[in-house]
């Protein structure tokens, strides 16, 4: 009985402090195999938004800000018109004529004078709408001009030779590409272009 609660001697000490410093612990070894099941994890989380490619305007939004575009040229272009006129009926209505001008009465040089300043306010009209509607659409600008020079891309890939028609197959409206405003409208132009290549293809009967 004395010899088992007899105290442990220094070298048994020793020998059980060496066995428990070369043996890992319950908690780290749970630790690791924690890390090593969630470090996979990382790679299944989606790239960031900057790694992705550039947004790309939708077709059928792009042919409606086409449209949109349309609307304010031919809305800058009618008051621009007017007001052309208008300056140039006060400007040369000011004016006193005292003879003939090339052998023609001032009064038709004058007329024609303020007409020729309404077709500048119309060939001007466009440029200030245009200018109004970039102003507007500057945040999506970028994307708009891309989808333009894709578009127009397209319209030149596919649009038909001119030089191919006959009386019995007229080319179809060589600017109607340009007009398109809708997707229905450009599938339309291309069922137009794809009829004339057949026609011109196939024999005459």
């Amino acid at each position: 009985m004395a010899t088992l609660l007899r105290p442990p001697t220094a070298q048994a000490t020793a020998v059980l402090r060496h066995r428990l410093a070369s043996t890992p612990s319950v908690l780290l070894v749970s630790q690791k195999r924690w890390a090593s099941t969630e470090a996979p994890s990382d790679l299944k989380q989606p790239p960031a938004a900057g790694a992705q490619g550039p947004a790309k305007l939708p077709w059928a939004q792009y042919f409606k800000i086409r449209k949109s575009k349309r609307n304010w040229e031919v809305a800058t272009t009618i008051p621009s018109s007017i007001l052309g006129f208008a300056g140039g009926i006060t400007y040369f209505g000011s004016l006193e004529g005292t003879g003939m001008i090339f052998g023609v009465d001032p009064m038709f040089v004058y007329t024609a004078a303020s007409i020729g300043c309404m077709g500048l306010g119309w060939l001007f009209g466009p440029f200030i709408g245009g200018s109004f509607w970039r102003l507007s659409h500057r945040k999506s600008l970028a994307m708009i001009e891309e989808r333009d020079l894709e578009f127009y891309r397209h319209i030149v890939k596919n649009r038909v030779d001119p030089s191919r028609q006959s009386p019995v197959n007229p080319v179809p409206d060589y600017y109607a590409g340009e007009k398109v405003g809708s997707l229905k409208q450009y599938r339309q132009w291309l069922r137009d272009q794809a009829r004339f290549r057949r026609k011109a293809t196939l024999p005459e009967e």
